[in-house]
């Protein structure tokens, strides 16, 4: 176990450590409680433990191990010096003989590589120079005995954590919050004690017209407008300390209150402990204070979902407060106690109350009141398509931030992986029972693969395998639905339409509890492929090559997030440049987007409002109103069409050179702040086809012009941007009309190999 985990340099490393385990299990000492078994192909290695067995006197506790038909020569000089051999090799029945070649050809890849003792065998004499690189390396790793570290890479402890570890200081880069480590029994035991010890108290009862009118009032006479952004960031920093030291208590509330698994909790604390801090950071840009100065919108109602009770209304809640915005968070009615134990962390922390308040209201006149009161100047809502439809039937001059519905596909082409393929698909589809609306609800799969039995079994019993239980059961990964299934959702479970057959049919295991369901035989245009559905039913729809898969997956009218799997450069490369999806991922999930790394939202009626993505560098300018307070300083030379618009007019020169300046330092480039290794999370912008505006301002004009749009009067095309009336000379903050922002995530490596 813990040679697994070491970290190690090289392969001298882990050699090093192999003999060291030898030692130890050999002593006599270990004798009662150890039997070894050595499996190796190097016969400096098979050498050493032959000669420490004799030295132990541990020849009845020592087997040698082999695989099967990589180094029979060495198995029959053993058998000659009465030293047995046992080997190894995959057993499966014939039709799945293709796990068993993967296994074989992993196997074949390590032992061929430069540093490994079987690259040379066959070539290799005694005292040949092949001969003496190799024992060198034995020597070396005889060495490093002493030396080489052989316990647990990972350490995280959540007791300690909890009770101490504070946030890096805001001046230093901002990292992402670690989730927790399962695997590590420190962790497991921090749960066990906080869910035994979790006691939840009574959050505030639903409000009624007076309490909205409270609300409201308490937060006009908020002066949270008058804090200093540093002032504001300090406290956000604080905000990232409470729920990070609160993690176990939110864990143990939302598996009571939303039937979340505690992985699936503990991501979400990391994403709300992230929120804090990034948008801590944001507050603090100097480049959008270039000729501009911000004024917060006043007061904010954050409404948001069910299926994340913590992390995405902490999210609006933060972004809203950091641009000085006073908060009223109006829970989703399914998931109040979760809402109430993430807002004490922010009071806590020292948000004031005027500045934030808890406000469950029931669904019904009283929470249409809240929703709809001219004294609201923005709504951040998470929810479907419709909800949003619903709000701004009420109120035609609502400033709606809004991330709504998606029907999220996933690309399986004929070269990609297959097993990464389903491992990813299934884990997209069912993860929180499918409740995410990121889940993968389709998966479009090129005829060679969905024509292969052998790849639908092993689809069928990816999903089947998973096992079903209360969010309760530490077993568990397919939990209860959050309530009852919709009339929809209800259909997509029980009823097929013509032409399409169950590959894995579901079923009810208890109230609201349903075991995965996958569709086969699904129309392009069909019902269920443009109903959206929360909840655990997959549909496969067979499609010719990529380009059909691209054509239906943009057909839809969402489009929130996509992915594809391909092992092919030039089919990853079209996909890329044509997905019309705001989060697209590569050869990976389509779930699980991480602040800073991969900014959220999505496109065409999967968003309303400006479009920032939540987490991303933008999101927090959409909170306050934006004024010129002088000439932008940042310029650069724009093209000779921009400046044949121009003419001899200072600021529409200046404005144009600031335009010039951020296109090209900021909105023309992909960024991947992250910088990981294994995976490329590039943060970009799409130009806008058309912009939308009746009578464009000159400046608009220049835009238009700097990012190569059109600007019309009117439009139908479903990635056209609205222009707001107020046109800006900062190119960082006005640039942002015409574009879409877009997160693309890939996958790198194979079996940790870049």
């Amino acid at each position: 176990h813990h040679w697994a985990q070491a970290p190690y340099e090289d392969k001298t490393d882990v050699d090093a450590n192999f003999k060291r385990l030898l030692h130890f299990a050999m002593e006599p000492e270990n004798a009662a409680a150890v039997r070894i078994g050595v499996a190796s192909h190097n016969l400096f290695d098979i050498a050493y433990a032959l000669l420490l067995r004799e030295q132990k006197g541990a020849q009845d506790r020592v087997e040698l191990e082999m695989l099967e038909g990589m180094a029979n020569e060495h198995a029959r000089a053993l058998a000659a010096k009465d030293s047995p051999v046992l080997f190894y090799a995959p057993i499966v029945k014939k039709e799945n003989f293709h796990s068993a070649i993967a296994y074989l050809v992993r196997r074949l890849d390590e032992n061929t590589s430069p540093e490994n003792f079987l690259a040379h065998v066959f070539s290799m004499k005694p005292g040949d120079a092949a001969f003496k690189e190799q024992e060198a390396r034995f020597r070396e790793s005889c060495r490093r005995i002493p030396t080489v570290k052989s316990g647990p890479n990972r350490l995280q402890d959540r007791n300690v954590a909890a009770l101490s570890k504070r946030q890096a200081p805001l001046n230093q880069e901002f990292q992402n919050s670690p989730e927790t480590d399962w695997v590590l029994p420190a962790n497991r035991t921090w749960l066990d004690q906080a869910i035994t010890t979790y006691t939840p108290d009574s959050p505030p009862a639903l409000a009624d017209m007076d309490g909205v009118k409270t609300a409201l009032q308490t937060a006009q006479n908020s002066d949270w407008q008058n804090t200093t952004p540093a002032e504001r960031a300090t406290l956000l920093h604080r905000a990232a300390e409470t729920l990070e030291a609160a993690r176990g208590q939110l864990i143990a509330c939302m598996r009571l209150d939303a039937n979340k698994r505690p992985f699936e909790s503990d991501v979400e604390i990391s994403e709300a402990v992230d929120f804090a801090n990034y948008y801590a950071h944001r507050t603090l840009d100097p480049a959008f204070l270039d000729g501009t100065a911000p004024t917060p919108l006043g007061t904010i109602v954050v409404t948001p979902p069910w299926n994340f009770p913590c992390a995405i209304p902490c999210g609006g809640i933060l972004a809203a407060l950091a641009a000085g915005n006073a908060v009223i968070m109006k829970p989703a009615p399914e998931v109040i106690q979760t809402g109430w134990e993430m807002v004490k962390c922010l009071w806590e922390a020292g948000i004031p109350r005027h500045a934030l308040q808890f406000l469950p209201c029931p669904d019904n006149e009283v929470g249409k009141s809240l929703v709809s009161s001219e004294q609201v100047n923005g709504i951040i809502l998470t929810g479907s398509s419709l909800t949003a439809d619903l709000f701004q039937s009420w109120n035609a001059d609502l400033r709606l931030f809004a991330e709504t519905s998606g029907k999220n596909a996933l690309i399986i082409t004929a070269s990609s992986d297959p097993d990464l393929a389903i491992k990813d698909l299934v884990k997209s589809a069912f993860g929180h029972a499918g409740q995410k609306c990121s889940a993968a609800s389709l998966a479009l799969i090129e005829a060679d693969l969905y024509d292969n039995t052998l790849f639908m079994d092993q689809l069928r019993d990816a999903a089947a395998s998973l096992p079903v239980g209360s969010a309760t059961d530490p077993a568990a990964i397919v939990t209860p639905l959050i309530q009852e299934p919709t009339p929809d959702l209800l259909r997509g479970l029980t009823q097929l339409d013509p032409g399409e057959s169950w590959l894995l049919e579901p079923k009810q295991h208890g109230p609201g509890l349903w075991s995965p369901g996958i569709r086969l035989g699904v129309k392009a245009g069909s019902w269920i492929h443009q109903t959206e559905l929360f909840g655990p039913v997959l549909s496969l729809i067979r499609v010719a090559d990529l380009d059909e898969a691209i054509a239906i997956q943009n057909s839809s009218d969402f489009g929130l997030t996509g992915g594809v799997h391909s092992l092919d450069p030039r089919e990853i490369s079209k996909w890329r440049e044509s997905v019309e999806v705001g989060n697209a991922y590569i050869n990976r999930p389509i779930t699980g987007a991480i602040v800073r790394r991969q900014p959220f939202g999505g496109w065409k009626r999967s968003s309303v409002g400006p479009g920032a993505k939540a987490g991303g560098p933008n999101y927090l300018t959409q909170f306050s109103t934006w004024e010129e307070n002088g000439l932008p300083q940042n310029q650069a030379e724009p093209s000779d069409q921009v400046l044949a618009l121009v003419g001899d007019d200072p600021q529409l020169l200046a404005a144009a050179r600031s335009y010039a300046y951020w296109w090209r330092e900021e909105f023309s480039k992909e960024h991947d702040p992250s910088n990981l290794l294994g995976e490329t999370n590039h943060f970009r912008y799409k130009v806008a086809p058309e912009v939308v505006i009746e009578n464009p301002s000159k400046l608009q004009i220049i835009a238009a012009a700097t990012v190569r749009t059109r600007v019309v009067s009117r439009s139908d095309h479903p990635l056209a941007k609205q222009l707001p009336k107020m046109a800006l000379s900062n190119g960082r903050l006005e640039l942002l009309h015409y574009l879409h922002e877009q997160s693309v995530s890939e996958t790198t490596h194979r079996h940790g190999r870049v």
